[in-house]
């Protein structure tokens, strides 16, 4: 009977951690799909589009639980995503990607934040690296003017 009550027990610890993890790395992929749409909307040379989709992230980033993505990271992700949120050209919100796309590769790293691969990818021109969600690559850094430019350097499963 002891044994049972203690695997009981146990198999309930295991679910509690499981649902948690799974929460948390859910919180943290509503990220990475709002990171994704400021990616988009930086490929397609659209300001206004990429200032709206850095609102939606800063919005997701106060919603995560300080235990489940450190405070630190947290406020270096919001301060990235406020300034390409407030700048008006596509220049300054591109300058600023740089930062928040080294932030998210690392935290990529840590969570999963998806069931397909993420896919790190680089642009030689702009001496930059983004994550993306296909292998196909869609360059933030310099859109129309250069959108294929870059290559795929990791993969993250």
């Amino acid at each position: 009977m002891k044994k049972y009550i203690f695997t009981a027990v146990l198999s309930l610890f295991a679910i509690i951690s499981l649902s948690a993890q799974s929460k948390k790395d859910a919180q943290v992929s509503k990220l990475y799909q709002n990171y994704i749409a400021i990616k988009s909307a930086l490929a397609s040379d659209d300001a206004d589009k990429t200032s709206k989709a850095a609102t939606e992230f800063i919005k997701t980033a106060s919603a995560i639980d300080y235990k489940m993505v450190s405070e630190g990271n947290l406020n270096i992700l919001r301060k990235d995503a406020t300034v390409i949120s407030e700048a008006r050209t596509i220049s300054a919100q591109r300058e600023t990607f740089y930062n928040l796309s080294d932030s998210m590769i690392a935290l990529t790293k840590e969570f999963k934040l998806s069931e397909k691969p993420i896919y790190v990818q680089y642009c030689p021109m702009a001496d930059g690296s983004w994550l993306s969600d296909e292998k196909k690559i869609i360059n933030p850094y310099y859109g129309s003017s250069m959108l294929s430019c870059g290559n795929v350097k990791a993969e993250i499963n």
